[in-house]
């Protein structure tokens, strides 16, 4: 897979029905009110530029990273693709694996499930053990937590998702006690100088939506601060 970079956004892959890239933080998925170039935009410029289309170019959305969240996201380039992660996606048979740098020192292993309740108003979210029921329409959230590293006060973890709600890994890391680095929204005690949250898409599996071959697309870890500071990209101990 030839990788590409341009104005920080890295080109993982492409083909004729996907275009995978690796979003920096900072960057929206999908236009918004900031009015701040987006990765969809950006994808579609790419398409243009590097296909030579003329006129608009269609560019799917399948799924989401909210803004200070960096790594891996896949978009359709054809209607046919779209429809066909949608459904992958829908089914939970696309697989995605996330790095976070949290504060205090998590469980080695963890099976997290809470019921998510979100405040579209204040664009946050809260957990409850047990479903609440009532006007809240609260929904099941699971994950799938693996402690990989301790140093001093901070811990690097995986965390698979089984479900897919707004705000989900963010606000189950806060509701064991340990919130994602530069998360003030969820508990964190300072920014990041960037204004990103320790938070990494690492990789993503799906199907191919034509060729129907399982593919498996990484995006490494960003290279400053806290990441460096636990070795996620240079310590020869640590396997993506």
């Amino acid at each position: 897979m030839i990788s590409q970079t341009r104005h920080s956004v890295q080109v993982l892959y492409e083909d004729n029905h996907l275009l995978v890239l690796s979003k920096p933080v900072g960057m929206p998925t999908v236009p918004d009110s900031s009015k701040d170039f987006s990765l969809l935009e950006w994808g579609k410029a790419y398409l243009k530029e590097s296909r030579n289309k003329p006129g608009n170019v269609f560019l799917g959305v399948v799924h989401r990273l909210d803004r200070p969240v960096s790594g891996v996201i896949c978009f359709a380039t054809t209607s046919k693709a779209a429809s066909r992660l949608s459904d992958q996606l829908r089914n939970k048979k696309i697989e995605k694996t996330y790095l976070a740098v949290v504060h205090g020192a998590p469980p080695s292993e963890a099976e997290l499930i809470h019921w998510i309740s979100k405040d579209r108003r204040k664009n946050i979210v809260k957990l409850y053990a047990k479903n609440p029921g009532g006007h809240l329409k609260a929904k099941k959230a699971k994950t799938h937590l693996k402690l990989l590293k301790t140093i001093e006060s901070l811990s690097l973890v995986e965390l698979v998702p089984e479900t897919g709600r707004p705000h989900q890994l963010r606000a189950q890391c806060a509701k064991i006690g340990c919130p994602i680095v530069g998360d003030l929204k969820y508990g964190a005690p300072e920014p990041l100088p960037n204004r990103s949250i320790a938070l990494h898409a690492l990789k993503l599996t799906l199907q191919h939506p034509t060729k129907k071959n399982t593919m498996t697309f990484i995006a490494e870890p960003p290279d400053f601060p806290p990441w460096n500071m636990l070795g996620a990209i240079h310590d020869p101990g640590f396997s993506l």
